[in-house]
């Protein structure tokens, strides 16, 4: 991940990622564009994205997936590194879009949290 550009986990077929990264390019936002459902995050990718947001590795899981059900991800003794494994083997389950700019990172949901790190 380059740090003089800001970097977006985009899902093209999600319309919250999509409004997010038009927020972007109209604000010419240079920035990486990464389709993590063909690119998946590290396990270390994604416990730095964790740390720069400050959640847990849960709050970074869409609960919504089929697969999270699926998978038994509901089970609450599940360690962040379990998570984070699932998250990778699974990256449909990550919350996006994440949008990273320096040293922070935020989720665009509403896509317009996203000018909190642009601006």
């Amino acid at each position: 991940m380059s740090n003089d550009k800001a970097v977006i986990y985009h899902n093209p077929k999600c319309s919250k990622s999509r409004e997010t990264l038009q927020i972007l390019q109209d604000h010419e936002i240079e920035m990486e564009i990464i389709d993590y459902l063909q690119d998946p995050p590290t396990p270390q990718e994604l416990g730095r994205i964790i740390e720069m947001l400050g959640v847990s590795a849960r709050d970074l899981m869409r609960s919504t997936e089929p697969v999270y059900k699926d998978a038994d991800l509901d089970d609450d003794s599940l360690s962040d590194d379990d998570i984070i494994e699932a998250i990778c083997e699974y990256p449909a389950l990550l919350q996006r879009p994440i949008v990273i700019s320096g040293n922070r990172a935020i989720i665009g949901r509403p896509p317009a949290r996203v000018l909190e790190i642009i601006a």
